[in-house]
């Protein structure tokens, strides 16, 4: 059993917590928090400190749901904090205890209460904007229609801070190609690897050169990239971009045969040096070839060409090389 945290409140200084303080402790609270403020008021100190202080298997209790809440969407939003970190809560008013069966059948039954309630304002407010419009009245922010800078400024920060959050949903899966491939590689080389390899932006929608630079930017900005991956690609001939593609290859798949790479260059879009849209394993050997020579790759033999496995034996790997 864990412990019941009591919580009491008043709106003003003229009245006193005594009786729910009496209430409380003939329930068995052992500690209770007190607090002078306005039940309209979600950001109250006393309150979040009664939330924060409960773990698993710890009751908050009030005398009446009132105390807690004056809205049934504030009073779910507690209940569901409280249900997340494992704990329970109890109005000894009310027929609402999560930690009985028919407490929480209650609770299902408010928070049905609660959504219609929602769908009703919307239905009212779509309504209400429609009837504005036919009488020429114009709906919306007045701080955005007369281009206040204040509201601007909470609207464009607000924007902001949902697309960090997008963004950081998908850092751990764009974050090791942003730093082994650029800036050597341009955006739409580093956009077609995430997509070949089932990496997806926020929305769902396939990576772009633009929005990888736009989330790595983003990246840079809290801290998470060195800012070296938004300088400019080098202009470097097409051969050695070609050459180094090839060595990430090597050093990447996980059976880097002279026919995978190939295979996986032309996943990429990426023209042979002649402009050529499928790569032949001649023209991989020689691109390895030059990376040893650069330095890119371990000093060993490139991997054999797919002669073998027209024997009916597997090709060899660079791995195995």
């Amino acid at each position: 059993m864990g412990r019941t945290i009591g919580y009491a409140r008043v709106s003003t200084d003229e009245q006193t917590t005594d009786p729910q303080i009496d209430a409380l402790k003939a329930a068995g609270c052992k500690v209770i928090h007190r607090e002078q403020a306005s039940g309209g008021d979600r950001t109250r100190p006393v309150l979040a400190k009664a939330v924060e202080q409960c773990g698993a298997g710890d009751v908050l209790v009030v005398v009446r749901m009132d105390r807690l809440a004056r809205s049934l969407s504030h009073l779910l939003k507690v209940i569901e904090t409280l249900d997340a970190k494992g704990a329970g809560f109890r109005s000894l008013g009310d027929p609402i205890d999560t930690t009985s069966p028919q407490g929480r059948f209650t609770l299902q039954i408010l928070g049905a209460v609660a959504e219609f309630e929602r769908a009703l304002i919307r239905e009212l407010t779509v309504a209400g904007l429609a009837a504005a419009r036919q009488r020429g009245r114009v709906g919306g922010n007045p701080g955005l229609r007369f281009r206040s800078p204040v509201a601007i400024a909470a609207v464009v920060a607000a924007r902001d801070g949902r697309r960090d959050d997008d963004v950081l949903r998908v850092a751990d899966e764009i974050l090791p190609s942003l730093r082994e491939m650029r800036p050597s590689c341009a955006w739409d080389v580093v956009a077609r690897s995430l997509d070949r390899r089932g990496s997806r932006r926020p929305d769902g929608g396939t990576w772009s050169g633009a929005a990888l630079a736009r989330a790595a930017r983003r990246l840079v900005r809290n801290g998470f990239v060195d800012p070296a991956v938004l300088e400019r690609t080098p202009r470097q001939r097409e051969n050695e971009d070609l050459v180094t593609l090839v060595a990430m290859a090597a050093k990447t798949l996980a059976d880097p045969t002279l026919v995978n790479i190939a295979r996986h260059l032309e996943g990429l879009h990426v023209r042979t040096v002649r402009g050529e849209r499928t790569w032949r394993v001649s023209s991989v050997r020689s691109l390895l070839e030059q990376a040893v020579r650069h330095g890119l790759l371990p000093d060993r033999p490139m991997p054999n060409p797919d002669v073998p496995r027209r024997r009916g034996r597997p090709a060899k790997s660079l791995a195995a090389s």
